[in-house]
Parts: C-alpha cells; structure tokens; sequence
C-alpha cells in the first residue's frame, strides 16, 4: 500500500464529538482561526503525497474507511490548510468541494494522538 497522507491529531475542540451525530469530523491544520477550531480535530503534520481518489483508505488509528467521493477542493485545502470535512455517510457525489465522503461505518472516536492515514 502505498501512504498518500498522514498526520496525527495534537488538539481537539471541544465540540469535534457534537458532530459524530451528523456523520462528519473536521479536520484543521493547528492554526485554524479561533472561531473554527472549538469544531476541529487540530493537527500540525500536513504531509500529502497526491490526489485522494475513491477507492482509497482513510484510516483512524487503523480502523479503515473506504473512501467513496472526494470533493473538488480537498486536495487543495488539505495541502494548504489542512483543512476538510469527513463525512461518514457513503456518499458516491461529493456534494460539498471540501468534504472527502467515506462509507457509512461508526466513526472511530477521536483523541490527542490519533493517526490519521490515507492509503492506496
């Protein structure tokens, strides 16, 4: 397999679990404006090695999530700013440009040291 991206969580907003209910985690690079990051997961390695395409693996602490649709502005954002929505829904449109779409599983709980990964 071969690791497109990866990073780790150093901060989590106080509200990131509010959004397990609505099927989506929002990740941030450490610098996010104040106002976003109480919503984020916040990590500070930003290393992206390609496009994210369906098909590939997003990984949380090794539990995998096929990835189903990837939004038009997820590279960009996520190479710029470390910044996309991940929604567990299983959508096959990425409806939103900067949401990458996985299938619809029960999202692994996020906490200071996750891994996050994506591989093909």
């Amino acid at each position: 397999m071969k690791l497109i991206y990866e990073t780790e969580v150093t901060k989590l907003g106080p509200l990131v679990e509010a959004f397990y209910d609505e099927k989506m985690v929002i990740l941030f690079k450490d610098n996010a404006p104040e106002e976003l990051a109480e919503y984020c997961a916040l990590h500070n390695l930003n290393s992206i090695a390609g496009d994210l395409q369906p098909g590939d693996i997003f990984k949380i602490d090794g539990t995998e999530y096929k990835i189903t649709s990837v939004g038009s502005e997820v590279y960009k954002n996520l190479k710029d700013l470390g910044h996309i929505c991940v929604r567990f829904d299983g959508s096959n449109e990425a409806l939103l440009p900067g949401s990458l779409y996985v299938e619809d599983k029960k999202i692994k709980e996020f906490k200071i040291g996750t891994k996050i990964e994506i591989v093909r």
